[in-house]
């Protein structure tokens, strides 16, 4: 039943995953320590990203407003401080790709995915703290995005620190190297929905539209059922490649993005789309017992290893799914099946540490990948279980937030 989903996956939350984060808090050097090892052993004096501050930013802020539990904004805070502080270029604007674990440019690179993930999380922050320089700094985040960081196409990829191009090897893949790509993209989208939804500011509407007309004619292949993923400069996709976490993870964000837009052209021409994308998901990527997505098919060719933020975009994704269409229960039980497999195989029993990153075709741990990275962080997971307790329905506190004075 979904509703004893709804209650695993809080307890799983609120005494297990934000647990394990609050305890990476770096209390002499600011932020959060950037790299435990899979077997658990802490690296201190490791690069801190800004991909995963924001990330944690974004996962505690969030707690905080859907939980109503104010142990939760003190952490947010932090992680604001350095993503603003340390993280921050004062001198051409910006989210660094990493510092050093004392705070120091390590690599001082601009990139679109990273200046949308900071935005994303300064916009939640926002909503939970109520401090108005957060709103200002969301939107420096976003002038940079629109005067820098874009072209007559859509959103670019990657820059030197004083937004010159560069070569961009952070989000390619597969020997590609991409002008573009749907995942820099579709987290602007994701960026700028959650910028609207705090702010109501009308020009960030007019650029979901914008980013809308992107994904329709330009990134969703209709003959191919999916969205393409690495493109040229002019939108042209470079390889046959269909990555199905994305697929799933963009059906909702879609779909969330023209709710929060509240255009009802933008509804029709969005929701046949998304529809597809779960459809083409539910009969290509998932494993013989349906119960966990696979990562991605190259030419035809499903890789079939398992990665933790796939499954949990899976959820949200198919959940979403059925509740726009409850005929389609298969949708549901997929859920359902998702959440035993990831209790079975990427929830970590070991103590101290989260969950399990990615498994390969064998369904076996890969041990060389990080319990905390750059890109392994509390976003994902976090993100699954507060979507599922909210769209139950479920209730989780009767508490009412009291005004705290953080500044």
């Amino acid at each position: 039943m979904i509703e004893d989903v709804a209650e695993e996956v809080k307890t799983e939350l609120t005494t297990h995953i934000l647990p394990f984060w609050e305890k990476l808090k770096d209390d002499e050097n600011g932020g959060y320590y950037g790299r435990m090892e899979f077997n658990g052993t802490l690296r201190r004096d490791a690069v801190k990203g800004g991909i995963l501050h924001a990330r944690i930013l974004w996962a505690f802020s969030n707690a905080y407003t859907v939980l109503k539990d104010p142990e939760y904004l003190p952490y947010a805070k932090h992680a604001y401080e350095f993503l603003t502080g340390p993280l921050w270029d004062e001198q051409f604007g910006g989210v660094y790709w990493s510092v050093t674990s004392d705070g120091k440019p390590a690599e001082d690179l601009k990139h679109g995915y990273c200046q949308a993930m900071s935005l994303y999380a300064i916009s939640s922050y926002y909503e939970a703290s109520g401090d108005e320089k957060a709103l200002m700094r969301a939107m420096e985040i976003y002038d940079l995005l629109e005067q820098e960081m874009r072209d007559e196409y859509g959103y670019k990829e990657s820059f030197t620190r004083d937004f010159r191009w560069a070569e961009n090897e952070k989000l390619s893949e597969n020997g590609v190297e991409a002008a573009k790509t749907m995942n820099t993209n579709l987290h602007v989208f994701e960026a700028y929905t959650e910028l609207y939804r705090v702010s109501g500011y009308p020009q960030v509407a007019d650029k979901i539209r914008e980013l809308l007309d992107i994904f329709t004619d330009k990134i969703y292949s209709p003959r191919r059922h999916r969205l393409e993923v690495f493109f040229d400069e002019s939108f042209n996709a470079i390889i046959d490649l269909h990555s199905f976490g994305h697929d799933i993870e963009a059906s909702w964000l879609l779909d969330r993005g023209t709710e929060v837009l509240g255009d009802p052209s933008y509804i029709a021409k969005i929701e046949p789309i998304t529809t597809n994308l779960v459809q083409t998901i539910y009969d290509l990527a998932l494993d013989s017992m349906k119960s966990s997505i696979y990562m991605e098919s190259e030419n035809g060719n499903i890789r079939k290893n398992k990665n933790w933020w796939g499954q949990c975009e899976a959820m949200v994704g198919f959940y979403n799914a059925y509740q726009k269409d409850e005929s389609k229960t298969e949708y549901l039980q997929v859920v359902e099946d998702i959440w035993q497999f990831i209790k079975s195989h990427f929830i970590d029993s070991r103590e101290g540490l989260e969950w399990i990153q990615e498994l390969d075709a064998s369904g076996n741990a890969i041990t060389s990948l990080p319990a905390v990275g750059i890109w392994k962080c509390p976003y994902h997971n976090t993100r699954m279980c507060l979507e599922v307790i909210k769209r139950t329905g479920k209730k989780e506190s009767s508490f009412e937030l009291p005004p705290i004075d953080l500044f």
